[in-house]
């Protein structure tokens, strides 16, 4: 037997009241509230910790007991969020659809290149910090595992996590270069004898 419990059902079993926003507001608002980091532990507290410690029963003895432990949280994520949402206001005034249009290519055109081509940029990357030529790969080297060469040595792309698997599905006999990818950055790893080779094959040019 299964039996599923929205969550609007929830706070009516609880006898929760249900407040009523306006259409997208509460979007907006959640929105503002991840830009402003307004209910972050360091502000609100550790919710997950702090329902832990509570003994009461009802919701209104579940307030008192958290407003008495952290007493100026609701009014200062309130206000950072308020902040967040005034530089919503300010912005959105400068969004037309030439701005929209902007948008909606480098996300479809440009983004969608970079997430098929970026291995080409490490490669390159690469071959400029030891000033050599780099050369991606044909596809019947790609079958091979080589993903392109820097100077004339055969290089595999990975990411971080292939090199944190205990067991390797494949062996590659050829060199390693790891990558990351972060928020605003791809973090490149070069084990040191891959970075041996390339400044020896960089210092007989």
């Amino acid at each position: 037997m299964e039996l599923k419990i929205k969550n609007k059902e929830i706070r009516e079993l609880l006898n929760i009241e249900t407040p009523e926003f306006p259409k997208y507001a509460t979007q907006i608002i959640n929105l503002a509230n991840q830009n402003a980091q307004a209910t972050r532990p360091k502000v609100v507290g550790q919710m997950s910790e702090l329902i832990k410690e509570f003994t009461g029963k009802s919701i209104e003895e579940w307030e008192k007991w958290y407003m008495e432990k952290h007493p100026e949280a609701i009014d200062e994520a309130t206000k950072k969020i308020v902040e967040m949402i005034n530089n919503f206001r300010e912005v959105i005034s400068q969004i037309d659809e030439n701005l929209v249009r902007q948008w909606v290519r480098d996300l479809i055109i440009v983004k969608t290149f970079i997430g098929l081509k970026f291995q080409e940029a490490i490669l390159k990357k690469i071959a400029d910090e030891f000033k050599l030529d780099y050369k991606p790969s044909a596809p019947e080297e790609e079958s091979k595992g080589i993903d392109g060469y820097i100077g004339n040595i055969p290089i595999s792309l990975k990411p971080i996590s292939y090199k944190q698997k205990e067991m390797l599905p494949e062996e590659i006999a050829i060199d390693i270069v790891y990558y990351e990818k972060k928020r605003d950055e791809l973090r490149i790893i070069i084990p040191p004898q891959l970075e041996e080779k390339l400044w020896q094959l960089s210092n007989k040019l």
